[in-house]
């Protein structure tokens, strides 16, 4: 009975499969292929602008692309890993699992579901419009004022850039909210929030992330986008002020990078179970590890501008925060470690990725607490220091 059931149903919400379908499905397994496809091939993008920057730097005085080229494919590689690559591929694992792992039929906005994808397809084509013709952005991904303003960057480069953004901000929240909605509101009859697989409590905290994190970029994007356009004054000339563009990138920046790393941990935190043949170690305090991070994360972001000149007692606060954060983080690692060594690890490759993961982690991790230290964070600002601390976090991390 329950067999013809499931056939029932399963002839009654299939999908004809037509040229028309493949474009307007609202199926989130299909959605979240599209969004793991998608991201790869800006991946593959940002790393063939990786090259070409490795190969401009490789010798003295290169001549391989020159210095307005060599600023926009060094802007658009940073733009396309973190903004276009790294989140949209998590959250092609969230779209295709979640519904899956709470037993829900699909998400719980679906046409939005969909919505989200086409916008983030939108974004990332119009920014590299912007290569193709030579406007693309040219100021670094974090795009930092007063250079950003038209007396510096005249063309239309810095206008790509925040409406790109906007548009992808758009797209990023309407997927936060889609999950925080699943999660919360559809998930099977039994399963409570404490019975939640880890990955659903990491991609629960990253959503709420992205939902407080998205609002001061976006505002900062439309307030530089009326200072280039109509002459108004919030980041340069009489009465702005630099350092507030740094303020609500950071504010934005650094939950981004917990908002990448989480959904990466909650991965990790569902493989390493499995091949170990035993439960998490730790589940609790692992799960409120993952929401912790998530709101320290917001408490952070001024440790990116320690070399800006603020006042020295609220840096040691920002340094006091971001010496706290690697709390959960170490609960986390514990936890992995716990569960290799207490179980009967199989050593098949998802698991010699995730101890990988964990080795590489560590490192980035150590490094990064290192920032906390205002005097050192001053020293390596702008160092391939700081370049190496994130890319072990980013790359050999999340990635």
């Amino acid at each position: 009975m329950a067999t013809t059931v499931a056939r029932r149903m399963e002839r009654a919400w299939a999908e004809p499969r037509t040229w028309r379908t493949w474009l307007t499905t609202v199926d989130h397994k299909r959605i979240g292929v599209r969004y793991l496809v998608t991201a790869f091939t800006f991946f593959v993008l940002g790393g063939l602008e990786a090259l070409i920057i490795r190969a401009q730097l490789a010798l003295p005085d290169g001549r391989l692309v020159g210095p307005e080229a060599f600023n926009q494919l060094f802007s658009m590689h940073g733009i396309t890993m973190i903004f276009l690559f790294i989140t949209p591929m998590l959250s092609g694992f969230g779209n295709f699992l979640i519904p899956l792992m709470v037993g829900a039929r699909d998400m719980a906005f679906p046409r939005l579901n969909a919505f989200g994808y086409w916008v983030f397809l939108a974004s990332g084509v119009f920014m590299y419009g912007g290569l193709l013709f030579g406007v693309a952005p040219n100021n670094g991904w974090f795009n930092y004022a007063p250079l950003s303003g038209r007396a510096f960057t005249p063309g239309l480069n810095i206008e790509f850039y925040v409406l790109g953004l906007i548009f992808l901000g758009i797209s990023t929240t309407a997927g936060a909210i889609n999950f925080i909605v699943t999660i919360l509101k559809l998930r099977a009859p039994g399963m409570t929030i404490a019975r939640m697989p880890l990955f659903c409590w990491a991609l629960l905290a990253a959503s709420f992330s992205i939902v407080l994190a998205l609002p001061p970029l976006t505002a900062g994007n439309i307030m530089l986008l009326v200072e280039r356009r109509f002459g108004f004054h919030f980041f340069s000339g009489p009465g702005g002020d630099p350092v507030l563009w740094q303020h609500l990138f950071w504010i934005f920046g650094h939950p981004d990078v917990y908002i990448i790393f989480l959904p990466a941990v909650g991965i990790v935190s569902s493989v390493i179970p499995v091949f170990s043949r035993r439960p998490m170690v730790a589940y609790t305090w692992v799960a409120l590890a993952t929401v912790a991070t998530a709101v320290i994360g917001f408490g952070v972001w001024v440790h990116h501008m320690f070399a800006v000149g603020l006042p020295q007692i609220s840096m040691g606060l920002f340094a006091a925060a971001s010496m706290i954060i690697t709390i959960p983080s170490g609960v986390q690692v514990f936890a992995w470690i716990a569960t290799v060594l207490g179980g009967r690890p199989r050593l098949r490759t998802p698991l010699l990725f995730c101890l990988a993961f964990v080795v590489v982690f560590v490192i980035g991790g150590v490094t990064g607490v290192m920032f906390a230290s205002i005097p050192f964070d001053q020293q390596v600002t702008d160092s391939y220091f700081v370049v190496a601390h994130f890319h072990y976090v980013l790359f050999g991390g999340a990635v």
